[in-house]
Formats: structure tokens, C-alpha cells, sequence
């Protein structure tokens, strides 16, 4: 075997200070066409009439996918060590339908 074959293929992934330090999103938007998904992060605050997309990910299908598959894994394991995660309603939340246009190719 040639010495690619016996290494895994490694990336290497660069991430930017500003990048790193995250944004903070309290609402996902997700909409598709049929050639992609767009998860738009939204910060919703109290007593503000007005909420701002903070990220747009854009993402294939199989990517979306992917990701829906690898976050069930996550939360699978996050609760088996810290417990359930309950799903409540919020007073004050906006309804999660802002009437966004439908995404279109």
C-alpha cells in the first residue's frame, strides 16, 4: 500500500477569531427550493419590534441532512449525560411563522 492509502484523509479547518467567538441566535428560520436549504439565525429580544437575521447558512439537501442526523446524535448524547431537555413554550415568543417568502431556485 502506498503511504496515501494507509493516512486518512485530514482538513484542515481554519477558524477566525471573529468567527469564534459565535453569535448568539434565539429563533432559526428554515426554508428550501429544490436545490438547497437556507437557515436563516434570527435574535429575537423583548420589547424590540424588530428582529435581525444574525447568520444565513445555505446548505444541499444532503448536507441538511447530514446535519439533521449528526444534531439528533448530539442531543442523544447531550441528554444521556445532563437529562432531558424539555420543550416549552416561552411566553412573549414571537410565533415561530413570520410569513417569510418561500424559498425559490
Amino acid at each position: 500500500m502506498s503511504d496515501q492509502t494507509k493516512k486518512p484523509n485530514k482538513l484542515n479547518i481554519e477558524l477566525p477569531e471573529e468567527v469564534a467567538e459565535g453569535i448568539y441566535s434565539n429563533l432559526a428560520i428554515i426554508s428550501h427550493s429544490n436545490s438547497e436549504f437556507v437557515i436563516d439565525f434570527v435574535r429575537v429580544m423583548p420589547n424590540m419590534p424588530k428582529a435581525k437575521v444574525k447568520s444565513r447558512v445555505v446548505l444541499t439537501p444532503q448536507h441538511a441532512k447530514k446535519l439533521l442526523s449528526a444534531l439528533v446524535d448530539n442531543l442523544k448524547k447531550f441528554e444521556s449525560q445532563f437529562g432531558s431537555i424539555a420543550e416549552t413554550d416561552h411566553p412573549g415568543m414571537p410565533p415561530m411563522n413570520f410569513n417569510t417568502p418561500k424559498a425559490q431556485a
